[in-house]
This record gives C-alpha cells, sequence and structure tokens, in this order.
C-alpha cells in the first residue's frame, strides 16, 4: 500500500488529507484535517500554526510521498500570496523529511479524479467520495481537494516501489515547467508556455498555460 499526503495550500484553510492506495488503484481514507487560522491573526502567527499543523500530520500519519497544489497564477494577488507561503510550508516540511514530492495542477487533479479537467468543486467533492468509497463528500472544499491531490499522485506513483524523484514521475506539464525553469527544452510547446507564463508576459500568454493544462484554476473555485 502506498500512504500519500496530500496539502491543498491556503493562508485561512489549508487541507490536509491521508490515503493509502492499493497497486489495483483502489483508495481508502486514512485522515483528513483542515488547518485554520483566524484572518485577524498577525502573518508570522498564521504560518506557523500551518507549519506546525501540516508537520504534526505527517510526523503522526507517516506519509511515504507528499502531493501540494502547485501554486501558478491568480487574478487575486492577496490570495495567490497566502496560498503560495502555505504551499512553501508544506514543501519545507516534506523537504525536512526527506519525503518526495509531487506538485500537481487543479487541472490535473480535476482530469484524474473525475475525468474532466474543468470539474467544479462539487463533481470533485463527489468523485473524491466515490473513490475512497464515503458515504457523503469531505467538507470543506478544501479537505476534499487535499484527498483528491493525494490520490492524484498516488495514482500516479502506481506503487510504494515507484516514490522517488525521477523523470517517470513527472507529467508533460510538470516536465515542461520543470525545463522552462532549468532553461531547457525551451523548442517545446508545452516549455515555451510554462516560460511565457513565468514571465507574466500578459493575460493572454497566461490563458495559453492553462491551455496546456500548465496552470489552471484553484480546485475550489
Amino acid at each position: 500500500m502506498l500512504r500519500v499526503l496530500g496539502v491543498d495550500p491556503g493562508l485561512t484553510r489549508c487541507g490536509v488529507g491521508v490515503v493509502e492506495v492499493a497497486p489495483n488503484r483502489r483508495a481508502r481514507l486514512v485522515h483528513v484535517t483542515v488547518v485554520r487560522t483566524p484572518a485577524d491573526m498577525a502573518l508570522e502567527q498564521r504560518l506557523l500554526r500551518i507549519a506546525d499543523g501540516i508537520a504534526a500530520e505527517i510526523d503522526e500519519h507517516r506519509p511515504q510521498a507528499v502531493a501540494v497544489e502547485r501554486v501558478f497564477a491568480q487574478a487575486n494577488v492577496r490570495t495567490v500570496m497566502g496560498t503560495a507561503q502555505a504551499a512553501g510550508l508544506a514543501l519545507h516540511a516534506a523537504a525536512a523529511r526527506s519525503l518526495p514530492v509531487g506538485l500537481h495542477t487543479p487541472s490535473e487533479v480535476k482530469a484524474a479524479i473525475t475525468g474532466y479537467g474543468n470539474a467544479d468543486k462539487r463533481q470533485v467533492q463527489a468523485m473524491v467520495a466515490a473513490v475512497l468509497g464515503l458515504a457523503e463528500a469531505p467538507k470543506p472544499a478544501d479537505a476534499a481537494d487535499a484527498l483528491a491531490l493525494a490520490v492524484c499522485h498516488a495514482w500516479r506513483l502506481g506503487s510504494a516501489d515507484q516514490v522517488g524523484p525521477g523523470p517517470a514521475t513527472l507529467t508533460p506539464a510538470q516536465r515542461a515547467w520543470r525545463d522552462a525553469q532549468q532553461g531547457a527544452g525551451a523548442d517545446t510547446p508545452l516549455a515555451r508556455a510554462a516560460a511565457a507564463a513565468a514571465r507574466g508576459r500578459s493575460r493572454g500568454g497566461a490563458r495559453g498555460a492553462a491551455a496546456t493544462s500548465v496552470a489552471g484554476p484553484r480546485l475550489g473555485a
């Protein structure tokens, strides 16, 4: 059984879900929670609470891998900043424990869970419940999104033997993003889209990246 912890990053609500997936792709719920912080709390204290919450979940449930939503772009700058900060805390917690990390865009997760990259949050919640054999959909949406991330990553890995960094665990969109960041593979359409979006050339460039699944709306959007 492969155990994966998924993190749906957010400053007000940070979803954390743990699943176990068998080689036949059958998944079961291990644990799910949402780390919450009040808006009137000092930012550094909010980040500390989220960091402590994620670390506690990793230490208690001992996953073999961690999946985090890839933060890319969003119209609301304040929201995306908080999301990026929370995602960074999850990455730090995993790295500090030598756990491999998978980064997935919302579109990738939706496609994996529902078969449709533009599924709405209710469809994601319903399919997460069906995949995990739950009587009702996990709530709030942040909890379902965290579980969807964990299931998506576990399905991509396939088995515990595949856990670890390497090209075989990357999707085409993730390889394009990696190549764009490293300055390699710039002659491929996906890499060009990732590089253009990373530079933030224009809103049109960001839309082009979304079309190639390099970016997409938040899972709970």
